[in-house]
């Protein structure tokens, strides 16, 4: 819907969410659009199995830590990538995460992900695209699963950027690379809302928010998030 301080809707595509079985905002994050995208990309496409090593971009952001949590809860070691030291404590200290990885700091991404992935990638939950996605991929094993959730780092891009041709990799490793569009999967998110209240009342999964106060600092917020000043999922609240 518009960003507008009063909606008017015949409730078509909307859903009643209660207010009594989790707070209103996790119905925008964990239990809405993002929890969906993390539980869904990962079950149904990176297939994810117990001792497999999961990498997942973006990592700090409100999509990439329930993916790492999920993850986890199916035995995984699990590796995050993120952009500051602060959220690579969070992914470890708060979500669960095996390891974390700057990669506004790190040296050389590439071997920084192989020492972090002595066993490889087998799978790659990718969030960002780019230069990252690049060397993640260097370090995939074969049969290795990659659900492509978003390229933030190519959107603002003007020109066409170039990087590894994937093909070779690809074939070479047999890897499975999927995009997904998240309202695909519509008829799969009653039972995936089921899971993941249900885990979330457990205490198995958990997450944060930045919260923005003020319908007039939107602009700024959205602005904010693709600059990764969000902890979580980016909530303005009117």
């Amino acid at each position: 819907m518009d960003w507008k301080e009063y909606q008017i809707s015949d409730g078509k595509d909307l859903v009643k969410v209660n207010k009594t079985d989790a707070k209103l905002s996790s119905y925008l994050g964990i239990l809405g659009m993002t929890g969906l995208t993390a539980y869904l990309g990962l079950m149904e496409i990176g297939l994810p199995k117990k001792g497999e090593t999961l990498v997942v971009s973006g990592a700090g952001g409100a999509v990439g830590t329930v993916v790492g949590q999920i993850g986890k809860l199916h035995g995984c070691r699990v590796v995050g990538i993120t952009g500051s030291d602060e959220k690579v404590s969070l992914l470890t200290s708060k979500f669960n995460f095996d390891h974390a990885i700057n990669y506004k700091t790190a040296k050389n991404l590439k071997e920084a992900i192989k020492i972090a992935c002595p066993n490889g990638v087998d799978i790659y939950f990718d969030n960002v695209g780019g230069e990252i996605s690049d060397a993640v991929l260097a370090n995939i094993n074969k049969y290795a699963r990659l659900p492509v959730c978003g390229a933030i780092s190519l959107y603002n891009e003007t020109e066409i950027q170039l990087g590894p041709r994937l093909q070779p990799i690809i074939l070479t490793k047999s890897a499975t690379m999927r995009g997904f569009i998240i309202g695909d999967l519509k008829e799969k998110f009653p039972a995936a809302i089921k899971q993941l209240s249900a885990w979330l009342k457990d205490d198995k999964i958990t997450f944060s928010e930045t919260l923005v106060k003020g319908f007039d600092n939107i602009p700024q917020a959205f602005i904010d998030l693709f600059d990764g000043k969000n902890k979580g999922k980016m909530i303005v609240e009117i």
